[in-house]
């Protein structure tokens, strides 16, 4: 399936800015970035204490600025192939490189338009809307100078995207073995957010929507429509309802439907991170052998030659006016010629206690 390009003939862009979340590269970085990731949410010093073991645990870094940095020469290097050849820049929301400070660079630089790449496939408030946050707060710290900078749209549904994350699955099914559940994950949001996630006038749920559609799709991709969706990463109080089933409890039940593997398949993820190798690799694989489940997980994409192509053919849907690819029609986000955010109303921000890293 196609859609015309965003900007039909085209237009040009200077330079391309990877936008991202952030993360600690040592034992010193990690509690200055949980209080970035937290500032003015309210969220308790023992509960920062706590995410930060998690982060100790590794030494104190979380792979995905390298892994980033890792995508941007694949990036460049494809920009280089297709067309057209551009520099590509770094920065986060979060952590250093922060974006603020890339822009500033940028603009020193020359750059007077340049595309986003945010790391994110999804709508929704800390998806899509708080990027187009991020970049105007980046843009008024520079002040008049800034570049103009449009992000590119929602990629959940492309189809590298999709085949990528395919191949994954079919590798951890193998290492799983034969029977292995196929189990979907992505990071749970308050039922409030969730259903905030979108323009009122199409329903909201823009964002499960969107992870429903892609774990299909995935699937569909592989020959199978036997497979389960679940959540995980939840925080927050007790009493505030969140997007279920979570994980672990999902992998509680397995047992008892006469399941004894699980091959898992981090579809709501980019890269990894801490949420990835600390609540998948180390809390649900441990759980997972307790209950006697052969486990396996599946790669993010990021690392995949074809997600640094789809980012490429993202940025050609501006600068030649490539028609966009999707598989789905579910409702993804573009953005307008002229870079404007997120129209009024459309995936408000839900104050939830979002839980750090």
């Amino acid at each position: 399936m196609t859609s015309p390009g965003v900007e039909g003939t085209g237009s040009h862009a200077d330079a391309l800015l990877v936008l991202s979340f952030g993360g600690p590269e040592g034992p010193d970085d990690v509690r200055p970035f949980l209080e970035n990731v937290t500032r003015g949410r309210g969220v308790p010093a023992e509960r920062l204490d706590e995410v930060a073991e998690h982060y100790l645990a590794f030494g104190g870094v979380s792979p995905i600025n390298r892994l980033n940095r890792e995508l941007i020469t694949a990036v460049q290097r494809e920009l280089v192939i297709a067309g057209p050849a551009m520099p590509v820049y770094f920065g986060n929301r979060n952590w250093y490189p922060m974006v603020e400070d890339t822009v500033a660079a940028m603009a020193r630089d020359g750059v007077r338009r340049a595309l986003v790449f945010a790391t994110s496939a999804w709508g929704g408030y800390s998806g899509c809307r708080q990027y187009h946050e991020d970049i105007a707060r980046a843009r008024f710290a520079v002040g008049a100078t800034a570049p103009q900078l449009v992000k590119l749209r929602h990629f959940f549904d492309h189809p590298l995207f999709v085949a990528a994350n395919s191949d994954a699955a079919v590798q951890a099914r193998r290492q799983a073995g034969s029977g292995a559940r196929l189990v979907f994950t992505a990071h749970s949001v308050p039922l409030a957010a969730d259903a905030a996630a979108g323009l009122p006038e199409q329903g909201g749920h823009r964002y499960s929507r969107q992870v429903a559609e892609a774990s299909r799709l995935v699937a569909a991709g592989i020959g199978t429509e036997d497979y389960d969706v679940v959540w995980q990463s939840r925080s927050g109080p007790p009493q505030l309802p969140w997007l279920e089933p979570d994980l672990v409890d999902h992998l509680e039940t397995l047992p008892a439907a006469g399941v004894d593997g699980v091959a898992l398949v981090p579809v709501g993820f980019v890269s990894d991170h801490l949420e990835v190798v600390w609540d998948l690799d180390h809390e649900a694989a441990q759980r997972a052998a307790e209950l006697g489940l052969r486990f396996a997980r599946a790669a993010t994409p990021g690392t995949d030659p074809r997600f640094a192509r789809m980012v490429a053919e993202l940025v050609s849907e501006h600068t030649a006016g490539v028609p966009q690819r999707r598989l789905s029609t579910v409702p993804a986000a573009g953005c307008a010629a002229d870079g404007a955010p997120c129209a009024p109303g459309c995936c408000e921000r839900i104050s939830a206690g979002r839980r750090p890293g």
